[in-house]
């Protein structure tokens, strides 16, 4: 931690500080029992700031660079007691160096569920976290409004409180987003952009900003993702019935099907070996009074024809069509006709299918 020289016998002369630790944002140089010379050489390193406390008042905030502590160069200092007139013997004073550089990975996550209405499938309860990095930008401020009096103050100590104004804000952000659950995935950058935003004023507040935010995940409740997962298996499948056919065939196919094939089989088994056993009597044999009728023959498919009619083919024509036109003479027996499955046209006389329906009149005398 902190490295004091002594250069003259009971004063010290430099005051600087060397961190070894990854997360101290701020600790105090010890004076107690030492008086800060007037003159001292102050030493601010890069990523540092040093703040001078004078009888617990807030005197003067160094930034990096090498300081003579004197009146010339301690403005704030020399209002204070003894300064004004140059006095210069020892004072005492509490100088407290401020980690002003990033503190990276930090954590952040819902204890609680988030309660959203999802566009799609209603009422949702959510859990998030992720990570973010946090910096002093006002050490003065940071120092009097969290530290205090505290000696040595780490990142620890201020992150639940950060993480508290996240998690409230994340909250509010997500219920009032109106993303889709399925498309927040897509869409964690931006919430982190808005995130981010919303939580400056807070933190500000305390001498500190954000400047990087991160949402690694968003996630539903076990049971909730299960039935998504079975949803999503469902759109895979597609027709379940002809899945749970193939399933099947393939189990038969592979003849030992595994324990699923095997119990299908058994139960496909069971259901032949009723099936059989219902239709057979008692010595083994079907009787004929219990055997189910046949079931009736599909009704034949009516054949439709065309006929030649001043060289243009008319039709389709239904058989009991063609009846009518021979009634009103339309239709004669020279009158070519063709249907489906002949080789060619025909005289419709000479069509046994249709030469019935010229025997309802007379044929015409002859000599006419």
């Amino acid at each position: 931690m902190g490295i004091l020289d002594f250069l003259t016998g009971e004063f010290i002369d430099v005051i600087h500080w060397t961190d070894d630790t990854r997360d101290t944002m701020v600790w105090r140089f010890e004076r107690e029992g030492y008086a800060i010379k007037y003159g001292a050489k102050l030493t601010v390193r890069e990523g540092q700031a040093a703040v001078f406390v004078h009888e617990g008042q807030i005197a003067d905030v160094f930034t990096p660079g090498l300081y003579m502590l004197e009146t010339n160069n301690m403005p704030i200092l020399t209002t204070l007691q003894n300064w004004d007139h140059g006095f210069k013997s020892p004072f005492k004073s509490e100088v407290y160096f401020v980690n002003t550089t990033r503190f990276t990975d930090q954590k952040w996550g819902t204890k609680n569920p988030i309660i959203a209405r999802d566009p799609e499938f209603g009422p949702v309860r959510l859990r998030a976290y992720g990570t973010y990095v946090m910096r002093v930008a006002d050490p003065g401020k940071f120092l009097s409004e969290i530290v205090g009096t505290d000696g040595e103050f780490t990142a620890d100590e201020i992150s639940f409180q950060i993480r508290n104004i996240i998690v409230q804000e994340f909250s509010r952000v997500i219920a009032s987003s109106g993303i889709p659950i399925l498309d927040m995935a897509a869409n964690t950058q931006d919430l982190g952009k808005i995130v981010a935003t919303a939580i400056t004023p807070a933190v500000a507040a305390y001498g500190l900003t954000i400047p990087e935010f991160y949402v690694e995940n968003i996630s539903l409740p076990e049971a909730v993702e299960a039935a998504l997962d079975k949803r999503t298996s469902m759109g895979i499948v597609g027709d379940l019935n002809r899945y749970t056919q193939f399933n099947a065939a393939e189990a038969l196919a592979r003849g030992d099907g595994g324990a699923a094939g095997a119990a299908m089989g058994a139960g496909m088994g069971a259901g032949i070996g009723m099936a059989m056993g219902a239709r057979m009597g008692p010595w083994g044999t079907a009787p004929e009074a219990a055997a189910a009728p046949p079931p009736p023959p599909p009704p034949p498919v009516e054949k439709v024809w065309h006929i030649a009619k001043e060289g243009a083919a008319e039709g389709p024509y239904g058989r009991g069509h063609l009846g009518r036109l021979v009634a009103d003479g339309s239709l004669t027996r020279e009158t070519l006709v063709w249907a489906q499955g002949m080789d060619g046209w025909k005289p419709a006389g000479e069509v046994a299918e249709l030469a019935q329906l010229f025997t309802v009149m007379p044929p015409p005398p002859p000599g006419t």
